[in-house]
């Protein structure tokens, strides 16, 4: 199972950095010798997605994002690393659809954002393999995010992207699909006239072509660390759990 992992984003909410967002120092972690380390903020992510099942991470970086593989390169513990370049910032599908070359139609797929922190860890592993579904988390400003509104069964109805007056408060966090989906996707996404920058405004389209995709309510607690007050919410929510 892959997991991919888009990173090409200049992380201007919370910039000046001296590195890459996704190497923004949140917590810490013990290594291989029994010292504490700075843990940077994609490495939960890279967790959860191991936890969820994936075999192999992707990462999607821009052509200035090196320290990122200096960071990576050998490895995620005992999963395998790869990296995809896009060229130029073009938003979450592009970045996305990068990795595309890499998928089988059969094999299932893993994605989420690196400058995000999540409860529960486990909660990956709670999707299905057959179809696409997305993880969800209840929020209080769901205009920030990408609010899911869900029907009968917890289909999605709709994805609601950063949208005043959202009528749902769950939003996604994460979302799994087989690669036949992914492929899907990406054919529609190619279609002239389209070429969406939100992969929530993409699946709206593909599910009004008659497909189906569940939300799955597991999370518990999302924070958005791309931003200074969400990283200080993150350094909270973090020193309150054991």
């Amino acid at each position: 199972m892959w997991g991919i992992i888009p990173a090409a984003g200049n992380g201007t909410r919370i910039q000046p950095l001296a590195f890459s967002k996704e190497l923004l120092p949140v917590g810490s972690r013990t290594d291989e010798s029994g010292a504490e380390r700075p843990k940077a903020v994609s490495e939960y992510l890279v967790e959860r997605m191991v936890a969820g099942g994936a075999t192999k991470i992707c990462f999607v970086i821009s052509p200035t994002k090196s320290d990122i593989v200096r960071y990576y390169g050998g490895g995620v513990g005992r999963v395998d690393a790869a990296f995809v370049v896009q060229p130029q910032v073009a938003g979450l599908c592009d970045a996305i659809f990068r990795a595309c070359p890499l998928v089988a139609p059969d094999e299932p797929v893993l994605v989420g954002l690196p400058d995000t922190i999540w409860f529960p860890e486990d909660a990956l592993a709670r999707l299905p393999d057959d179809r696409l579904s997305f993880l969800l988390f209840p929020v209080d400003r769901p205009e920030l995010f990408d609010a899911v509104v869900l029907g009968e069964g917890d289909r999605v109805k709709e994805i609601q992207v950063k949208q005043p007056g959202a009528r749902s408060h769950w939003v996604w966090g994460a979302f799994k699909m087989p690669g036949r989906v992914l492929h899907e996707l990406c054919k529609l996404w190619r279609e002239p006239g389209r070429g969406d920058e939100y992969i929530g405004t993409l699946v709206n389209a593909w599910l009004a072509r008659g497909n189906q995709a569940v939300g799955v309510r597991a999370g518990e607690r999302y924070v958005d660390v791309g931003t200074l007050g969400g990283y200080r919410e993150a350094v909270q929510l973090l020193g309150g759990r054991p």
